[in-house]
């Protein structure tokens, strides 16, 4: 996958997760030749495990990493079986109802908020998170509606101290995640050094939606799959 719009960023700011996207997204980043800055949010995700996968990619990359401490947050985001642990995290494929259940209110919006932050600080002229195709059905701060105003309110907001060149880059946002890992291998991504699940365990659980939609992703993609799961979606132990 190229850049087909315009030049590749000179330095990025992207939003790292830990997760197959976000990495992908930095690797192809880096890849172009742009400069990178992860950041990553510890809001108090059960699965705040992710931040060291991040670590690593940014190790690997030579890139600044910063984790912002944003865990107060999970106090007020209850509801989400990401942040309160009376919730369970479902099982399976997806569905409309059992997605909800996995939706922080307002997540991207605070972590971009804090990201065009860092880039203005930064001179940088990009900002780059990993929202695909497969987020949109219930995560409204994962499409493409959202993405171009918040791009047009960073830069009202910031007139006159943003670069004017700015973009909000969400290279996937209209690809599976069958496509993020097909790309992930074009750009040499270690997919043993990301992290999905949301139960934030040992080992990948094999059996929560993020998980299920990794695996479907790699023998989609028809990629080795080199993640070590707990068990799989037909119970089995790996």
């Amino acid at each position: 996958m190229e850049m087909t719009d315009s030049a590749p960023p000179r330095h990025a700011v992207v939003i790292a997760s830990g997760g197959l996207d976000s990495t992908t997204v930095a690797y192809w980043l880096a890849a172009s030749g742009s400069r990178l800055t992860l950041l990553s949010f510890d809001y108090g995700q059960r699965h705040r495990k992710e931040l060291d996968f991040a670590r690593r990619s940014a190790d690997r990359l030579g890139a600044r990493h910063e984790i912002v401490d944003l865990s107060g947050l999970g106090r007020l985001l209850s509801g989400s079986a990401l942040t309160d642990p009376a919730i369970a995290v479902p099982d399976g494929h997806y569905t409309a109802e059992s997605m909800r259940s996995t939706v922080v209110p307002n997540r991207n919006a605070i972590m971009l908020s804090v990201a065009v932050a860092a880039a203005v600080a930064a001179e940088a002229d990009a900002v780059a998170f990993g929202a695909h195709a497969g987020d949109h059905a219930v995560y409204p701060d994962c499409r493409t509606e959202f993405l171009d105003l918040f791009a047009e309110t960073a830069r009202v907001g910031n007139e006159g101290l943003i670069p004017e060149d700015f973009r909000l880059l969400a290279p996937f946002i209209d690809r599976t995640k069958a496509d993020i890992v097909a790309v992930g291998r074009q750009v040499g991504v270690p997919f043993a050094d990301t992290w999905s699940c949301y139960r934030g365990g040992e080992l990948h659980c094999g059996t929560c939606g993020t998980c299920t939609e990794r695996i479907e992703a790699f023998v989609l993609a028809q990629v080795e799959d080199p993640t070590e799961y707990a068990t799989t979606a037909t119970g089995a132990t790996r």
